[in-house]
């Protein structure tokens, strides 16, 4: 008898993903403020996909077979599915140095594919062949922490070998290496991190920092000039953080205590708006004193705004991740592993790093970032220091009856 994915998407969690296609991260990019985790109506059509009847899982293989299908002995290729803007490139668009660097040590030609617009619609094109169990045509995939835990949950990726990548296993940060979906990254490691951080115009504030999710639901200096992101975890997460509770390990009734604490804060007009990026602009202008942002946008609105500064909490703060899987029945799992391994290399990392501005999970990144921009080796937007490590917070795994009460109740809190 077949196994079919018991999930389904409710309409609280389908309306959650919309709201990050039109105004969330959806509306991010890696370098200018224009990453699209979700692109308009491929990404509804994503949605449709996987709101679908259920799809037969694919069924768990050994070691052995998963070993009978690598080709990666004498077929010296892979193919990467990753998100746009998210490799380094040289200025004329035509060269992506760290990847030709690899295939000259290797000899294994890279099929770099920017074919991640969304985690929605992305699972949407390839989840028929995961769950028949069939070659998806990629051996690498790079997609977000909540999408790559439902893969790793099903059964849909494949077990990495840690004999393949040594440096991985002794250079991965510390923050991120028990995620509770994946515990010891037996089947994945991140390639970035992004963090949520509280971030204030201080010619708004006049010139007072602003530093506590307290601050930005109490203080009545900022009353109608505050915004909260309408990403249910970072919100949320940093909510449940100010009050003293875990991300990682909360229970419903923090969770509903959080979303009072934020409700008060609508009703007595301190909070002026949920927003996806779009609070950039008005953060810039001042329209915004302070609210709670996406790092990678803070890095780049510094770039043209001195009067924006950013504060990581006393009580931490909330960071996901984007993470690097070989799906089923991929045919070049041993040279995925390469791949894998080659970026956790530190002057590698480093000149990735560079390029896309968000954390970097590999240690010993510093001093060769350093050679490259020492403004960016300093900013711990990109390498955290130990202290701001130690403060970073993975918002738990949900099962999916938790997804879709907390979705409605947060929809609810935001007028979604």
């Amino acid at each position: 008898m077949e196994l079919y994915e018991p999930e389904r998407l409710s309409a609280a969690q389908l309306a959650a993903m919309r709201r990050s296609l039109t105004s969330g991260r959806g509306a991010l990019t890696r370098r200018s403020l224009l990453r699209a985790w979700g692109l308009g109506a491929l990404a509804i059509g994503g949605l449709g996909t996987l709101s679908a009847c259920g799809i037969p899982a694919a069924k768990r293989e050994g070691d052995a077979a998963a070993a009978s299908d690598d080709h990666s002995a004498r077929e010296k290729q892979l193919n990467f599915s990753n998100w746009t803007e998210y490799m380094d490139v040289t200025d004329d668009g035509k060269h992506r140095p760290t990847l030709e660097a690899f295939t000259e040590r290797t000899g294994i030609k890279v099929k770099y594919t920017e074919d991640i617009n969304d985690n929605v619609e992305f699972f949407g094109k390839i989840k028929p062949q995961l769950a028949a169990g069939q070659d998806t045509g990629r051996d690498l995939i790079c997609v977000t922490d909540w999408l790559a835990a439902r893969i790793v949950r099903l059964g849909w990726a494949q077990k990495l070998d840690p004999s393949h990548l040594p440096h991985a296993y002794a250079n991965l940060s510390a923050q991120f290496r028990t995620p509770d979906w994946d515990p010891g990254r037996a089947h994945s490691y991140p390639w970035s991190g992004i963090p949520a951080v509280i971030a204030y115009n201080s010619k708004a504030t006049g010139g007072r920092k602003v530093d506590s999710v307290s601050q930005l639901l109490d203080d009545p200096k900022l009353k109608g000039r505050v915004s909260f992101l309408s990403e249910m975890r970072d919100s949320v997460g940093m909510t449940l953080l100010d009050m003293g509770k875990n991300p990682g390990t909360f229970t419903d009734a923090d969770y509903d205590a959080a979303i009072g604490r934020l409700q008060k804060g609508v009703d007595k007009n301190q909070i002026r708006r949920f927003t996806g990026n779009d609070y950039t602009a008005d953060l810039d202008k001042g329209d915004i004193a302070a609210c709670v942002a996406w790092a990678g946008d803070i890095i780049q609105l510094q770039a043209g705004n001195p009067d924006i500064k950013y504060a990581i909490p006393a009580a931490g703060y909330v960071i996901s991740s984007d993470n690097l899987l070989v799906p089923v029945k991929a045919r070049h799992k041993t040279n995925a592993e390469k791949l894998i391994d080659y970026y956790y290399e530190p002057a590698v990392a480093a000149e990735l790093a560079a390029y896309i501005n968000f954390v970097c999970p590999v240690d010993g990144v510093r001093d060769e970032l350093a050679k490259i921009d020492q403004a960016m080796a300093d900013n711990v937007l990109i390498l955290p220091d130990e202290e701001m490590a130690a403060r970073s917070h993975a918002f738990r795994s949900l099962t999916a009856e938790e997804e879709t009460a907390y979705e409605e109740k947060f929809a609810k809190l935001i007028g979604a």
